[in-house]
């Protein structure tokens, strides 16, 4: 692979359960039995994480390891940041996914002047706040750091000034805040969501393409339906939450399975014809957990088959 750099980052502390630190793991061993040479020949760069806090007391209940994140945002960014100040296309295969905040954050250092496009293929909205987040897990929140906002019309708790300090610069990762507007944001095959979350979708009109959709509709008319929308943005990146395909159809290999998801073919057509377009600069990969998969690392399968489809299309890109 000549173009794609692939960034492993094991980090896992943004999430309620444990073990999508080893989702890497699983998918090179998928990669191993499907006799791939995939990871041979890629470029690979890794992210030091911070799960040894894992075996520390929980200090903020409102948002759990907070400082750890905030570390774990800075290293990731400047990596991004490197992958494309190099010319070369940073892809990305993480633990939870609070990490796509600090993804997020290292494209806008690269490009600070250029307005950034999201397509955030998920089960889940991801716009909590500690303000608002029932659970206090930061896998919940990327998309608010993103977007720098708390939603303090349905703020449920108090948060205490250290909680407060640390929240504010996952915000302002790269000096830059916020990162991404609402109306650059495309939500596909998000179905559980809260109603703090509800509310910011509805009050920003933030267009959310169902299941739904893209079974009556199709892969390709819906990516052609995004990418128009997205028109103003210079450049997008895609972040592919594999919760976001169907647990019972493929496995309940993720941190928060959710019924009713997206096919395999669905999620890579989707992903496949979105990379085709050259403003796509930046493609992730999370919350593999094959701790809790029912058919043995089926997950990670059918994460890896996604994801040398979609490294193939990225190559080719002229």
């Amino acid at each position: 692979m000549k173009k794609i750099v692939l960034v492993e980052n094991k980090s896992e502390i943004g999430a309620g359960t444990r073990g999508s630190s080893l989702g890497i793991d699983a998918v090179k061993i998928a990669a191993l039995n499907a006799n791939s040479t995939y990871f041979k020949e890629a470029n690979i760069v890794k992210i030091e994480n911070e799960n040894d806090r894992l075996w520390e007391d929980i200090n903020f209940e409102s948002a759990k390891r907070i400082k750890g994140v905030v570390k774990v945002y800075e290293r990731i960014s400047d990596s991004v940041k490197d992958v494309l100040d190099k010319k070369k296309f940073p892809l990305l295969l993480s633990g939870d996914h609070s990490n796509a905040g600090g993804t997020i954050a290292g494209i806008k250092k690269a490009y600070p002047d250029k307005k950034l496009g999201v397509i955030w293929i998920d089960a889940h909205a991801d716009l909590h706040s500690p303000y608002t987040s029932p659970t206090g897990n930061i896998h919940g929140m990327p998309l608010a750091t993103a977007l720098g906002v708390d939603n303090m019309e349905y703020a449920v708790k108090e948060i205490s000034d250290e909680v407060k300090e640390n929240w504010n610069k996952l915000k302002n990762i790269g000096g830059i805040e916020p990162k991404i507007l609402s109306e650059d944001l495309v939500f596909i095959g998000v179905r559980d969501t809260e109603d703090p979350e509800d509310y910011y979708i509805t009050n920003n009109k933030v267009k959310t393409i169902s299941v739904k959709q893209v079974r009556t509709t199709g892969a390709r008319e819906v990516t052609e339906q995004v990418l128009e929308y997205l028109k103003e943005c210079e450049i997008i990146y895609v972040s592919f939450d594999v919760d976001s395909m169907d647990c019972d159809l493929i496995s309940y290999g993720t941190g928060t399975p959710v019924q009713n998801g997206l096919t395999d073919k669905e999620a890579s057509g989707l992903i496949n014809h979105f990379l085709i377009d050259k403003r796509v600069k930046c493609f992730e990969v999370v919350e593999i957990n094959p701790c809790l998969d029912n058919r043995q690392n089926k997950m990670a399968e059918t994460a890896f088959r996604i994801m040398e489809k979609a490294s193939a299309i990225i190559e080719k890109r002229g």
